[in-house]
């Protein structure tokens, strides 16, 4: 596990904790509305997309066979 996967690896647990700080504030009145809903949804939909980028990536590294600086 290179520095790619754990900087991947950490940006993906931030992606998390922000999606669950924002469910948290869109919560806090105590009512969660249609629209608290979507966006929430559209969060989850924005982090899916984003850590698939960050794996197809990694894949990707793994696959290249070039000669990398050290």
């Amino acid at each position: 596990m290179g520095f790619d996967d754990t900087k991947a690896d950490a940006k993906e647990a931030m992606r998390g904790v922000g999606n669950n700080a924002k469910e948290t504030w869109r919560k806090a009145d105590g009512d969660e509305s249609l629209s608290d809903k979507v966006a929430n949804a559209g969060d989850d939909i924005r982090d899916a997309v984003s850590n698939a980028g960050d794996d197809m990536r990694r894949d990707n590294d793994d696959l290249d066979t070039r000669d990398r600086p050290l």
